[in-house]
């Protein structure tokens, strides 16, 4: 029987490598962690999920208290995990980034820069508007669960005190990139298409009509296809996108 003194000692510091993960992950993840949630509303949110996470995850922590050094080292490692675990998830709303910024490219807005606040820097107009919409579909589809479930099931992945493996990490963050960024090129194919297909027209109309300007007349016709485009694919878009996230994000759920 452990006393209260005991317990109340090995609560806390479960609570401090509980925080420790959650509090890193959900710094980055999306949604949560984007820029335009104010940081004391994050460390709120962090604070009360590791309040009531923490009885939970008690038999993952150890029973006594280690030493300094064991301590710092496992807090460490907690801060380590936290960070793959939020960059994953981070990684794979780039892809909306992505889709955003070939739909513009290929709709002539590329130079329509606004600040996206979801990556906290100056992005393409549609990477924004994408951005935005999949941060509120998050929440609307309650994916925001998966994310809190997947840190829970974490400790099975990543057990308290192990060494996480860098190379397989580093192969994982490579493979989401490479993942992240073939959504987000399938969610532009349609743009592409649509704005290849204008080229030819275009090109086609220059031979047979050399005194049309082709490109004072092309460019409102491109802006208007593409906006069109936008209109009928989103939703489907939105959809795949979603699909791919919650397939990424399985790893870190028990079988």
């Amino acid at each position: 029987m452990q006393s209260i003194e005991e317990f109340l000692v090995s609560g806390v510091f479960a609570f401090l490598l509980i925080f420790t993960r959650l509090g890193t992950a959900f710094m980055i993840m999306p949604g949560i962690g984007d820029s335009f949630v104010p940081t004391n509303i994050r460390l709120m949110i962090v604070l009360g999920l590791s309040f009531v996470l923490t009885p939970l995850l008690q038999v993952y922590m150890p029973e006594q208290v280690p030493a300094f050094p064991v301590i710092f080292s496992l807090i460490m490692m907690e801060f380590v995990v936290g960070l793959f675990i939020g960059t994953m998830a981070r990684i794979f709303m780039v892809a909306l980034d992505v889709a955003g910024m070939l739909i513009s490219t290929t709709s002539g807005l590329a130079n329509a820069q606004v600040f996206n606040p979801s990556s906290s820097s100056q992005g393409s107009i549609t990477g924004a508007f994408l951005s935005m919409t999949g941060a509120a579909l998050l929440f609307a589809t309650n994916m925001h669960h998966m994310l809190i479930y997947g840190l829970v099931d974490s400790y099975k992945q990543f057990p308290l005190g192990g060494i996480p493996d860098a190379g397989s990490m580093a192969q994982m963050i490579t493979q989401a990139f490479s993942s992240s960024f073939k959504v987000g090129f399938q969610l532009s194919i349609p743009f592409i298409v649509v704005a290849i297909l204008l080229y030819i027209g275009m090109g086609v109309l220059t031979r047979l009509m050399p005194q049309v300007q082709v490109f004072i007349l092309a460019l409102p016709i491109q802006i208007m296809l593409s906006m069109l485009t936008l209109a009928l694919i989103l939703s489907a878009a939105m959809l795949f996108w979603l699909t791919s996230f919650e397939n990424g994000m399985m790893y870190f759920l028990s079988q």
